[in-house]
C-alpha cells in the first residue's frame, strides 16, 4: 500500500527525532519543546536541547469516521481538519490547545464524556516513543496492550505519543441549547442521572450535558441537541460571554465549531480576573487574543515573578492559595461534595460535567469504576489563606474530601498526596510494572516526582 506524502513526512519526522533523542547524553533530563500548556504545574521553560516536535502537530489523515493525527497536534487544528469531513474527535476538550496527544497521557473531559468517555477511550492505536528512543505501536490487542491501557494518565513519564489512530463522530452544523436552573444540588444530581440513563430530557436528545453552579441555590444543566437549522445564531467570541448567558436565556443556538469552543473564549470564566470582562477593557482587546493560551502566558507569567503576591503583600492583604482542580465525584455523593465545596472553599462558579466510561474494562492509572456514573467538579480561583494557614491547606482538604467520597483528582495542577496515598490511588503495581518495561533505565522522571513534586 502506497504511503501518502502527509505519512512519508511523519515517518521521517520519526526517524529525525529518535536521533536527537539517541543523541542526548544518558543523564540529560527529557522535555519536550512545546510552544503551548494547559498544566498548571509552572517551572522554568525547557532549554536548549529540548526536544522538538513541532512536526506531529498536524492531521496526517481523515477517512471517513477514523482520522490518523500527530500527537501534538491541538484539538484546535484538529477539529479544523475533521469538520471538513463533518465530524469530530469523540471528546474535544474545552480548550484549544489541548494536544490529542497531552489529552491522552492527562486526560481529558468534556459535555460527550457521558456517553463517549474520555478522548483515550476512542483511541484505536498509538505511537509511542519511549524514554530509550525506540518507537512502538501500541493497541489493545498486541504485545503492547499494557502500554495501551496504562498509557492514560501517565503523563509523559511512559513516553510520547507521536501518532494515534482515533474514531471520529458524525455531527451536524448546528447545536441547539436549553439552560434548565436547579435550586438545590440533589435534584440536579437526580436530573443528571436522569438524563445520562435516558439520553433524553422531556422527550428532546441530549447530545451534549455539562453545567456550572453559580451558588448552592443555583445550579444550571445545560443540554445541547445537534440539529440542522437553526433561528439567528449567537456569538461568544467577542463581546458577549457564554457563561453569563447560562443565566439570560432558557434556549440558544450555536455553530458546531462556536459550541466546542464556547469556553475557549473566557477560558470558563477566568478572564474576569485578568480584566478582560471589564466592558472598556473588553472593546479593546483585541478579538484574536480572547483565548484561553494567551491568559494562561499571563497567569504563568504572573506566577513566575509572583507579581499577585507582591501586590496583596503591598497592599497588606492575606496571601491567596491556588486553587485549580477538576475532580471525579460518584454521581450519588455530588450534593455532599458540592455542600462541603460551599461551606469549606467557598470558589464560584464551578463547572460540572458528567462522565461514565466506555470501555468496560477501566483504565489502570485512573481507577475509575465502569458502569459508574461520575461527575467532573472543575474550580479555578485563589483562596485568601489565615494567619495560620500555609499554601495547601484547601488544595488538601479538597484532596481528602474527594477521596472520601470515592471520587479521584486530575493531576494537571499542583498535587499534594504523600506517597504511599498516591500510589494507592493511581495504582502504583502496575505503574511500577510499565517503568520497569518502558523506562528501565530511569530516563523520565515517574508519575509521583512529575506531577507531586514537579519535576
Amino acid at each position: 500500500m502506497s504511503r501518502s506524502p502527509a505519512r512519508i513526512s511523519h515517518d521521517r519526522a520519526v526517524d529525525a527525532l529518535r536521533a536527537q533523542l539517541v543523541a542526548r547524553p544518558s543523564g540529560a533530563p527529557i522535555r519536550l519543546a512545546k510552544p503551548t500548556s494547559n498544566l498548571f504545574r509552572f517551572r522554568e521553560p525547557p532549554g536548549e536541547g529540548a526536544l522538538d516536535v513541532s512536526a506531529f502537530s498536524g492531521v496526517i489523515d481523515v477517512d471517513g469516521a477514523i482520522a490518523d493525527v500527530g500527537g501534538m497536534t491541538t484539538y484546535e487544528d484538529l477539529v479544523d481538519a475533521t469538520l471538513r469531513h463533518h465530524a469530530i474527535p469523540h471528546v474535544v476538550p474545552q480548550l484549544k490547545t489541548i494536544t490529542l496527544g497531552g489529552a491522552v497521557a492527562g486526560l481529558g473531559i468534556e459535555s460527550t464524556s457521558f456517553r463517549n468517555g474520555m478522548p483515550h477511550e476512542s483511541v484505536l492505536e498509538m505511537d509511542i516513543l519511549t524514554p530509550d528512543g525506540d518507537v512502538v505501536t501500541a493497541r489493545p490487542d498486541n504485545e503492547h496492550a499494557a502500554l495501551f491501557r496504562g498509557f492514560p494518565n501517565s503523563y509523559g513519564t511512559l513516553g510520547y505519543a507521536l501518532r494515534l489512530r482515533i474514531e471520529l463522530e458524525q455531527v451536524k452544523p448546528f447545536v441547539r441549547l436549553r439552560h434548565v436552573r436547579f435550586t438545590d444540588a440533589a435534584d440536579c444530581a437526580r436530573a443528571i442521572e436522569d438524563i445520562c440513563a435516558g439520553g433524553t430530557y422531556r422527550d428532546e436528545r441530549v447530545d451534549f450535558l455539562d453545567g456550572v453552579m453559580f451558588d448552592s441555590s443555583e445550579l444550571y444543566l445545560t443540554l445541547g441537541s445537534y440539529t440542522d437549522s437553526a433561528p439567528p445564531l449567537s456569538d461568544y467570541t467577542g463581546q458577549r460571554i457564554f457563561y453569563k448567558s447560562i443565566r439570560d436565556r432558557v434556549v440558544d443556538h450555536l455553530t458546531i465549531r462556536d459550541y466546542l469552543w464556547r469556553w475557549d473564549t473566557d477560558w470558563f470564566w477566568c478572564s474576569k480576573a485578568l480584566g478582560a470582562q471589564h466592558p472598556l477593557v473588553r472593546r479593546l482587546w483585541p478579538r484574536r487574543y480572547l483565548r484561553s493560551d494567551v491568559y494562561r502566558r499571563i497567569v504563568a507569567f504572573d506566577r513566575r515573578y509572583d507579581l499577585s503576591g507582591r501586590v496583596y503583600k503591598l497592599l497588606g492583604k492575606p496571601a491567596r492559595e491556588p486553587v485549580i482542580q477538576d475532580v471525579e465525584i460518584p454521581v450519588e455523593r455530588l450534593a455532599d461534595f458540592l455542600r462541603f465545596f460551599a461551606d469549606r472553599i467557598r470558589i464560584s462558579p464551578v463547572w460540572l460535567c458528567p462522565l461514565a466510561l466506555r470501555e468496560p474494562t477501566g483504565w489502570p492509572l485512573y481507577p475509575m469504576k465502569p458502569g459508574r456514573l461520575y461527575v467532573n467538579a472543575g474550580f479555578w480561583a485563589t483562596v485568601p489563606l489565615g494567619p495560620d494557614e500555609r499554601e495547601g491547606t484547601y488544595n488538601r482538604l479538597i484532596e481528602n474530601k474527594v477521596t472520601e467520597l470515592g471520587g479521584h483528582k486530575s493531576l494537571y495542577s499542583t498535587s499534594y498526596f504523600d506517597e504511599d496515598e498516591f500510589w494507592l490511588a493511581y495504582d502504583g503495581e502496575t505503574y511500577r510494572q510499565l517503568k520497569d518495561t518502558y523506562d528501565p533505565n530511569g530516563r523520565l522522571p515517574d508519575l509521583y516526582s512529575k506531577v507531586v513534586r514537579n519535576q
